[in-house]
């Protein structure tokens, strides 16, 4: 696989700006082969402040950037694209946005066939996955499927929050809305991010990154705790791993 994937869980770390907390990796990741990212600003209401602020952040890394919403043919944005990124906000919006524009499979194309790097935050890490089952998002809006870019065969939950154990809120926890999810037959793993971790794809091999750490979800298995560095490449060979 020529697949380059560095999913964010989130945009701003808590006393950040924006990206501020994984800028570097970005550098890392885009290097200085990439002169121009394509942005996604699907996800929010206003393209248009979106854009700008993806803008400036990206020209102070050095990369220009264009926003797909701004082209007259999305499809042939994809199509020239040097590297994408999709950022946040919400998820429902975000996919029936890339359904409306044609863009499924113009974007697996790039990246799994061209290898070109693809990143997400949030919502746009939501999409790169098999599905946006686990989204933390409403469903302000019907996209035609759940279904999703499908860059790597396993699900995310980004923003992935641990219980209070001083709450006295008696809703769900996170952990328990994804073992709802996984009590439907065959459902893939899932990777909770929490803020400040990311996971990085080069080929076949997956990387832990970022600050904090992350939980993993198999179904019928006790959740595991892991921290940067772990390598999970194993997610990247079998979509249910009910052998292990």
């Amino acid at each position: 696989s020529r697949r380059r994937l560095l999913l964010v869980s989130n945009s701003t770390l808590h006393g950040g700006g924006y990206l501020g907390h994984c800028q570097q990796h970005i550098q890392s990741f885009l290097g200085e082969k990439v002169t121009r990212v394509l942005f996604v600003p699907y996800a929010l209401h206003d393209r248009d402040a979106y854009a700008r602020t993806a803008r400036e952040k990206f020209e102070s890394l050095g990369y220009g950037l264009d926003s797909i919403h701004e082209s007259c043919d999305p499809v042939e944005a994809v199509r020239k694209s040097e590297a994408i990124f999709i950022g946040g906000g919400n998820t429902f919006r975000l996919l029936k946005a890339l359904y409306d524009n044609h863009l499924i499979q113009e974007i697996r194309k790039r990246v799994l066939e061209d290898g070109i790097p693809y990143m997400g935050s949030s919502a746009g890490t939501n999409v790169a996955t098999i599905s946006i089952h686990t989204t933390n998002d409403m469903p302000i809006v019907y996209p035609p499927s759940l279904q999703a870019l499908g860059l790597v065969p396993f699900n995310i939950n980004p923003h992935y929050l641990d219980p209070d154990v001083k709450s006295t809120h008696m809703g769900e926890t996170r952990e328990e809305r994804i073992h709802q999810y996984h009590e439907e037959p065959n459902t893939p793993p899932v990777l909770g991010l929490r803020e400040g971790a990311m996971l990085l794809v080069e080929g076949d091999k997956a990387t832990l990154q970022g600050v904090t750490g992350a939980r993993l979800f198999l179904r019928g298995k006790k959740p595991t705790e892991h921290e940067p560095g772990t390598d999970f490449s194993f997610l990247l060979i079998d979509s249910n791993l009910q052998h292990l």
